[in-house]
C-alpha cells in the first residue's frame, strides 16, 4: 500500500472516530447548564404568573445543585426545602409527593426522610427527563402551597422536553 493511500485511510478513520465521538457526546444522561437554566426560568415564569414567591432548585443527575433562584421576598426557610425536594426527587427518581405517600406511619418506608441528611417527602420535587425519557436531574420548589410548588416544579421539569 502506498504512503499516500495509508495516509488517506488514516485520515478517513480519524474523521469517522471524530464524528462518532461527537454524536456520543451529544447523548447525555446528565442535565446541561442550559437545560438547568431553562427549567429554572420556566418554573420562575410559572410562579410569577401564579403570583407565588418561591425558591427553585435544580440538581443534575448526581443530585448536585446546578441552578438556584430565590425570588425576592420568598421565605428564607424555603431555600433548604427547595434544594432537598430536588435532591429527594433525584435520589428516588419520583415525584416527592408520591414518595410522601409511602413514608406515612405504617408505610413501607416510614421515617426514610431522616436518611441522606434529610429528605423532603411532600409535593414540590419532580425528576427532570430528557427527550428519550431518561432522568437527567430534578427540580425542587418551595414557598407556596404544596399544590403550587408541585405545579411550578412540573412547569420547570417539562420545559426540557418542549
Amino acid at each position: 500500500m502506498s504512503l499516500r493511500k495509508q495516509i488517506k485511510t488514516l485520515v478517513s478513520a480519524i474523521t469517522l472516530m471524530a464524528v462518532s465521538f461527537t454524536a456520543q457526546a451529544q447523548i447525555t444522561n446528565d442535565l446541561t447548564h442550559d437545560e438547568a437554566l431553562k427549567a429554572l426560568m420556566a418554573a420562575k415564569k410559572n410562579a410569577e404568573a401564579s403570583e407565588v414567591l418561591v425558591n427553585i432548585a435544580v440538581v443534575d443527575a448526581g443530585a448536585n445543585l446546578k441552578a438556584f433562584i430565590r425570588m425576592d421576598e420568598s421565605y428564607l426557610g424555603s431555600i433548604d426545602v427547595a434544594i432537598k425536594k430536588a435532591k429527594t426527587a433525584r435520589y428516588f427518581n419520583m415525584d416527592t409527593g408520591e414518595l410522601g405517600e409511602l413514608t406515612q406511619p405504617g408505610g413501607i418506608i416510614y421515617n426514610i426522610e431522616h436518611s441522606n441528611d434529610g429528605l423532603i417527602t411532600f409535593p414540590g420535587g419532580i425528576p427532570i427527563k430528557n427527550k428519550e425519557g431518561k432522568i437527567i436531574g430534578a427540580i425542587g420548589v418551595s414557598g407556596g402551597t404544596i399544590e403550587q410548588d408541585r405545579a411550578i416544579a412540573i412547569a420547570g421539569a417539562t420545559s426540557i422536553i418542549e
